[in-house]
């Protein structure tokens, strides 16, 4: 079999188990679209902008651990690449594609369109090579495929996004063959001697101390060390937590799981044990403002270990070099047989965590609907194979609160935070596992930035259920800081999909404003086929949870403090 440079890209693409690829068109990379067109094993979906391109491939690496995005020269790639900044922030493997100008135009000194208007078209590779692990710039066959592969192996290696430039006049041009996948899909083993030395020193530091607690971050998952985590409190027998960002990283049903810790929005009780505890095992964290609640809840020091996907910090020692995964199962079977290290567990139920009293509900069909009726809808709804995408705001809190069944998933963006990244990113996620019950909750100012991917849902018949708050407008900002800014412009949300469906859709727009109408929603929704069902759930603005506000709080102080002198 003969290849061409986009062939070959679309084959490594198949055997690295994408099964679709995500594209917008543009006409630097219409013959690369072609030729990508050849490979049946990995369809092409099309979204409705390079924005939502690129979230939607990072949707996608959610459900299936890796994507692909296609886009034009400079007007598309640079719109992608604020999706790629937020792939790279929330370690996600997508690969950037985009087609470029002739390759016997560079040095011409000509002016093309889709640029900058000057005749140095290298500004993209540069701005790319900011926001990615890896990024190159094929204008030859020839190596192209040493240029693919090393794109590809490195994305996979490090969870990271990376690029590939390949000009427009060279995607169908002929090239090798690809060698085994084998070769680029390896990943180094953990270096012996650094490995036994870490798991001695982790384990030294855990004996030393007598109500140890697990904090589970949201670099667990890129670090292959969800079932590692697990192990590791089996032998330990202390509090579990996770971190605002990974809910669901860590069974809920475990013995041992207590909740959320995040400051003052934390599960109840949850911050107390943490502030009770006389040291943190934290596994794949990442501290920042939002996640420590304007720097309020940061454990760090010498009572902290932090085991991160590339580095383990014990006192005054550093590790490199070893898979955080072999690191727990090592620290895991020292502790085997051996004395829980429970103490945290225990404390925990006699201030009786764990028990929460939940006050009764008006059950009036004709009640003005509430958040609060919401969040139990959106509790009594879900399922082990449930994934449930929390819009950037309040739509965290109100799915933070929500107990899952083993199996069930939430998916935040919390580091990046790109208001309007569920609705493309819920798109590519549900092309990758349309067999799970997929829920959005979005607000209604997100919604208006990236609604268009609703449209790609009705064209795919996604069964995607959508809960959208309108609550006239962005209420984390309100939180925040408010100002005119604040407001936007009403939709009739419901109707929005109506326009969406056109002559072929099958989409569902609903309005809810009452208890009654959304339980009838709901219903519909549960039972409708071939098309996502989008419930408009007016509440008032100031109706949002109390975590909300206190987080919010914080945030503004933290953004407010004053130059250092």
């Amino acid at each position: 079999m003969s290849y061409t440079v986009g062939t070959y890209l679309a084959e490594r693409f198949a055997q690295i188990g994408l099964k679709h690829h995500f594209a917008v068109a543009g006409d630097y990379n219409l013959v690369l679209l072609d030729q990508l067109l050849k490979n049946k094993d990995c369809e092409q979906v099309y979204c409705s902008n390079e924005l939502n391109c690129g979230f939607s491939a990072e949707g996608y690496a959610r459900a299936n651990g890796a994507a692909a995005a296609v886009v034009t020269f400079s007007v598309g790639a640079l719109s992608a690449l604020n999706a790629i900044g937020g792939a790279y922030a929330e370690n996600l493997p997508v690969i950037l594609v985009s087609g470029a100008p002739n390759s016997n135009d560079h040095g011409s000194g000509h002016i093309l369109h889709h640029t900058i208007g000057t005749t140095d078209y290298g500004y993209q590779l540069r701005i790319a090579k900011e926001l990615t692990c890896a990024a190159v710039s094929i204008i030859s066959a020839e190596d192209a495929p040493e240029k693919i592969d090393h794109v590809i192996r490195t994305a996979l290696r490090e969870k990271k996004p990376a690029y590939i430039e390949i000009a427009c006049n060279v995607s169908a041009q002929p090239c090798r063959a690809p060698g085994p996948i084998s070769a680029v899909i390896s990943e180094p083993a953990s270096d012996p001697q650094t490995l036994d030395a870490a798991i001695k020193a982790v384990s030294a530091f855990i004996e030393s101390k007598a109500k140890p607690a697990i904090l589970i971050g949201s670099k667990l998952r890129a670090a292959g060390a969800e079932d590692a985590a697990i192990r590791l409190a089996d032998a330990l027998g202390s509090v579990v937590a996770t971190m605002g960002a990974s809910k669901s990283f860590f069974p809920e049903d475990h013995a041992n799981y207590i909740g959320t810790f995040w400051g003052s929005a934390s599960s109840p009780k949850v911050s107390d044990i943490f502030n009770w505890a006389d040291s943190v095992i934290a596994l794949g964290c990442i501290f920042n403002d939002y996640s420590t609640e304007g720097w309020t809840a940061w454990p760090k020091g010498a009572t902290v270990v932090t085991a991160d996907k590339e580095v383990t910090k014990v006192g005054d020692q550093t590790f490199t070099g070893i898979h955080l995964r072999d690191l727990l199962d090592g620290v895991a079977k020292h502790f085997a047989g051996k004395a829980k290290k429970d103490a945290t567990m225990v404390e925990y139920r006699r201030v009786g965590g764990g028990v929460t009293e939940t006050a009764p509900e008006t059950t009036k069909k004709d009640g003005k609907l509430t958040r609060e009726h919401i969040q139990r809808t959106l509790q009594s709804i879900v399922t082990p194979d449930t994934t449930i995408f929390g819009e950037t705001g309040d739509s965290w809190f109100n799915v933070a609160r929500t107990k899952l069944p083993r199996g069930a998933r939430v998916e935040y963006e919390m580091q990046w935070g790109h208001i309007g990244w569920s609705v493309p990113a819920m798109f590519g996620y549900a092309v990758a596992a349309p067999q799970r019950r997929n829920i959005l909750m979005v607000g209604d100012g997100s919604f208006q930035l990236t609604a268009q991917e609703v449209g790609q849902m009705t064209r795919r018949k996604l069964p995607v259920i959508i809960f959208l708050i309108n609550n006239a407008g962005y209420t984390i900002e309100v939180e925040i800081h408010d100002g005119p800014y604040n407001n936007i412009k009403n939709w009739n949300y419901a109707a929005v999909v109506e326009g969406f469906n056109a002559q072929d859709g099958n989409g569902k727009g609903l309005r809810a404003t009452t208890i009654g109408e959304l339980d009838e929603a709901v219903k519909v929704a549960l039972d409708h086929k071939g098309g996502p069902v989008l419930i408009e759930c007016v509440i008032p603005r100031d109706d949002c949870t109390s975590e909300l506000i206190s987080w919010g709080r914080h945030v503004a102080t933290a953004n407010g403090r004053p130059p250092a002198k």
